[in-house]
């Protein structure tokens, strides 16, 4: 059928049969998956009360914006949480990361990493750069890391150690540009337990971005105290335009609304135009737009894997964030799959990825997305930086026929 539509070779074609062949039983567990998730979010719905007048925003300074408050409730139920800001006022996951941060932390407290170093771009957030934008090291607190062990699992002795006079252990959930796996919620949760054993007081922090509701349960669920991620990844359903959340204990949510707004004002203020139904129908639609992009996950693995690539993780392993990772080699291959998938977007299909310096980014970085949403990485997506091995990052998938069709040109251009 794609080569109705698609110039595919003959030899492609015949790996895509196996590699769907080979799928099957990744695809069933991913199914159940979203089945749960999404009865779970009609509960949520229907025990929130969701009306129709909830999916009318506000202007001015969105005083009583019922439907911004109820939409609030609905995600902290779906992910267990006391509470939540599901909010089109986030600007970016990094954004939300920060609102968190700056949220809990004051002078003379101590961020832990227990995960190694955080993306690139919470450096700024941080003040490694050394930029003077205003990070947390300007504003005194202080900050430790501890990496990883060698096979990507969290040492949690040193994790103990870090986290002894220490305000935030710090998560990152997903993988980054990092050469380890995304972390399972029972991984989440013995961090969690190592860090309390040692600190009962610390605030458990995961940014959850790229992870939320790839499995039946959020990190909330085994120990986090706030959650944090993006409505233009998994949380908005490819339908909410932008925005971001922040869920997790009420009073640290609490906080994190005053340094959303303003200290004094908090989460009372913000009005919501004419975004809400957006944000509404893309939580209802984002587990089984996740589960979607979860196939196009495990598909991408399984093709490039046949091919004789190095992806990661193994196309039949769990999947606890929607990324898998392709080892090109060379900048010639990285700049192929990021090419191709762009030649299979529904957006500027016809323009062509180059590699370029990124705000935020030590190297530089080639960027495929062509996207209804700027910027979507649940929308079929490819990036990676300029630096060996010349890994490519894919992530997304809205449906998974169109998505597989996209990574079949990828796959053409890489066999050039």
């Amino acid at each position: 059928m794609i080569s109705d539509f698609f110039e595919i070779s003959d030899e492609l074609l015949e790996l895509d049969r196996q590699a769907i062949e080979q799928c099957a039983g990744p695809f069933a567990r991913i199914e159940e998956i979203k089945e749960y998730n999404q009865l779970k979010m009609l509960h949520a719905f229907t025990s929130c009360g969701v009306a129709s007048h909830h999916l009318v925003g506000t202007t001015g300074y969105g005083y009583d914006d019922a439907g911004r408050d109820t939409l609030d409730k609905v995600f902290a139920t779906v992910v267990g949480a006391e509470d939540a800001l599901f909010r089109p006022h986030f600007l970016s996951g990094t954004h939300a990361l920060t609102v968190a941060l700056f949220g809990v932390l004051r002078a003379g407290d101590t961020l832990f990493a227990a995960t190694g170093r955080p993306y690139d771009t919470l450096g700024g957030v941080i003040g490694l750069d050394g930029g003077g934008y205003g990070g947390l090291l300007e504003y005194g607190v202080k900050y430790t890391e501890t990496d990883l062990l060698a096979d990507g699992s969290p040492d949690l002795e040193a994790i103990a150690a870090g986290c002894r006079g220490a305000k935030v252990c710090y998560i990152q959930r997903s993988r980054g540009y990092a050469d380890r796996p995304a972390l399972s919620l029972e991984t989440i949760g013995k961090i969690a337990d190592a860090a309390k054993r040692a600190n009962p007081d610390i605030i458990v922090m995961v940014d959850n971005c790229y992870g939320t509701f790839t499995q039946k349960a959020e990190p909330i669920a085994v120990g986090a105290d706030l959650i944090i991620g993006s409505c233009i990844k998994n949380a908005g359903g490819g339908i909410a335009p932008t925005g971001g959340y922040i869920a997790g204990r009420a009073d640290l949510v609490e906080l994190c609304g005053h340094r959303l707004t303003a200290p004094g004002t908090g989460r009372e203020l913000g009005c919501t135009m004419d975004v809400l139904r957006q944000m509404y129908l893309g939580l209802y639609y984002a587990p089984g737009v996740t589960a979607e992009a979860l196939k196009t996950s495990v598909y991408a693995s399984c093709l490039f894997r046949l091919m004789g690539y190095k992806t990661t993780p193994d196309f039949d392993a769990d999947r606890n964030d929607i990324i898998t990772s392709i080892e090109t080699g060379s900048p010639e291959g990285l700049c192929a799959v990021c090419q191709g998938v762009q030649a299979g977007s529904p957006v500027d299909s016809f323009v062509t990825p180059e590699p370029y310096a990124m705000p935020g980014y030590e190297d530089e970085v080639i960027m495929a997305a062509g996207a209804f949403t700027m910027g979507s990485s649940i929308e079929l997506s490819c990036d990676g930086p300029m630096r060996a091995p010349y890994t490519a990052y894919l992530q997304g998938g809205l449906n998974f026929a169109a998505s597989r069709a996209g990574l079949l040109l990828a796959a053409m251009r890489l066999r050039g």
